[in-house]
Parts: C-alpha cells; structure tokens; sequence
C-alpha cells in the first residue's frame, strides 16, 4: 500500500523531503537516501505504509529500555529501509535491503491490525524498531495515534536523525525513544554511519524538553568508539541534558561490513560505565553481556541494588511508587 508522504516540499518537479536531516531533494522518479520515498511527477509517496518486514512480541528490556515500564512486553514492528548505511549493523539484512535492491519486501499490516494484535498478544505497548521508525514515519504515526486510544504506549528505538518537524508531528503520541549515541566524532558518523553527529544530539534535546521518555544506547566497537576520553564525551553530554537518562553501552559483535574487528571484552564496557558513573550520570547500563552486574538498576543515592536483571528478564523489582525502597529517593523513569 502507497501513500503520499508527509513533510515534504514540492519544488520544480523535484521535491524536499522534511522528515530526516538528510533532507533529500528527489528528482522525478527517485528516491531519497531511505530508499522508500519516490517522488511520482512531483508527489512524493511513501512505499512501506502498512508493509511490515518484522512484527515480534519482544521485552521492553530488548529494546533497550529499562526505565520505561520494566518487565512489559511490546508489540515490535518495523518495514525495510534505514536513512543511516551503518557499516556495523546487525539488521542489515531488513535496513539495508533497499540499498541493494528497489525491491520494497513486506507483509500488509495496517495501523488497526498492528493495535489489533498488540492487544491480543497481551503487550503493554507498541515498539517501531529494528529498522529506522523514522523512515516508516506515516504508519508509526497512524499507528500510534490508534495505539493512544487503546491506552497502549508508543516507543521509538531510533537513529533520532529526524527533524524537529517530525518529532514534534509525533510527540503527542510518541511516549519514550531509545536513540543510538552511536560515537561522539563527526568522523565516525560520516565514515561508518553516512550521518552526522549533531542532528542526533539536537533530537535527544528536543525529545527531553517534550516530556519524552529518552534512554541513549552507545554499541562500543573496538577501535572506533571505545576511547575513555569519547566516553567522557558521550557521558558528559547526557549529563547536561539530564542525569537521569539511563545510558547504555553494548557490546559489539562482528557483523555486516565490520566482520574484521573483535567483540568488545567486558573490560572496556565496565570503563565505560565506571566513567559515566563518575562523570554524574545515574544509570549506566552494560549491554550484551546477560549476567553482568552493570545489567542492574541501581539507587544512585544509597547504591541498594533495585532492579535485577538476567539479559532481557527482570528476576526482581524494589522499586515501589517511582521510589527506592531503601532510603526513598525518586528514581528516574516511567512505569516503575
């Protein structure tokens, strides 16, 4: 199913994409970067509405999120196609399809099934993942809204490339968004991802200053991103936004383009938490590694350990009211 796009500006035959910050200016028959918007003589159309590639019943812990209704289950769906060619990537097959291929694959699943089967799975909310939810912008924006009235949530697990444009479009419905930090160099984002840095920063900003929920997740690669002085960095920026901004740093394993590097050792994922923690940050999270201490929810004030975790399972929950059971104090988040 085809749809005309939303945000975007017709020019002389040409048109400017307003979704991403690629900002694509798309000649007659084209598409943009994502791959899945065409301008048809002017028009400019959506190929994935209502075209899921993948639907899954995941743990919210999955995505990551661990501040954000603990020990819920979402309804998980995404289509083809990404505004980012990330050389790691560990989707590739689904994300990058359009980059090898004009092909748009799929199964024909509206806004209303979406809710339809969320509802019936049990789940307490709706995930747009493992592609760019960006680049789906016009279904995750029908979806949710429908999702709002079934009283489900809606989370985003995003490259946070999109404009303000978008964002603000899908704020009202849109109640937490997980954004890949994914290094703190224009470099990296330039060399390994076809992006830039700054957009994704300015996103996390606006995205905190709309009530939004955000949690950040770092994947450390060997070699790329793993310096202490750009954890710091990382650290140091979601400071300045919030504190409590749980952050997560993973570990990568060889995938896609980047098959010739090495996971990243426990040790290097630990240094990161340990200088986030120093730099300020309440919750720093170690990802990848199921049965590590640094998977655990933490009370940044008395240090009791509240929530313990096992890879995606929630084992145990102190948490009572948004408050440490021991010594009281708020802690970050929505649905503890």
């Amino acid at each position: 199913m085809e749809k005309e796009a939303l945000l975007y500006e017709k020019l002389d035959g040409s048109v400017k994409c307003g979704l991403c910050a690629h900002r694509c200016k798309i000649n007659d028959g084209m598409r943009g970067i994502c791959g899945v918007r065409e301008n048809r003589k002017g028009v400019l159309y959506t190929l994935v509405y209502s075209k899921a590639i993948a639907s899954h019943v995941d743990p919210i812990e999955k995505k990551p999120f661990f501040h954000f209704y603990p020990g819920s289950y979402s309804f998980s769906i995404a289509t083809a196609g990404c505004n980012f060619r990330c050389r790691h990537c560990q989707n590739s097959e689904i994300s990058q399809l359009t980059k090898h291929t004009k092909r748009i694959a799929g199964e024909f699943l509206p806004p209303e099934e979406v809710v339809k089967l969320a509802k019936e799975e049990g789940t307490r909310g709706i995930s747009y993942t493992y592609t760019e939810p960006t680049i789906f912008f016009e279904y995750a924006y029908d979806t949710a809204k429908l999702a709002r009235k079934e009283n489900l949530y809606n989370n985003f697990v995003t490259n946070g490339y999109m404009t303000a444009e978008a964002l603000n479009m899908i704020n009202p419905y849109l109640d937490a968004a997980n954004v890949d930090v994914k290094a703190f160099t224009e470099k990296f984002y330039k060399d390994i991802c076809g992006a830039s840095l700054e957009p994704v920063l300015e996103s996390i900003k606006l995205m905190k200053k709309s009530g939004i929920w955000v949690e950040v997740t770092t994947l450390v690669i060997p070699t790329l991103n793993d310096s202490d002085d750009e954890f710091l960095q990382i650290a140091e920026f979601i400071k300045g936004v919030d504190p409590g901004i749980p952050w997560h740093v993973s570990r990568f394993h060889p995938d896609y383009e980047l098959i010739n590097l090495p996971m990243t050792p426990t040790e290097t994922l630990n240094k990161a938490r340990k200088i986030g923690l120093e730099a300020g940050l309440r919750y720093v999270y170690t990802g990848n590694i199921p049965g590590d201490s640094g998977e655990n929810t933490y009370c940044y004030n008395c240090g009791k350990m509240l929530i313990k975790r096992l890879g995606f399972s929630v084992i145990e929950n102190k948490i009572k009211d948004s408050k440490c059971y021991n010594c009281g104090a708020n802690i970050d988040g929505v649905g503890l």
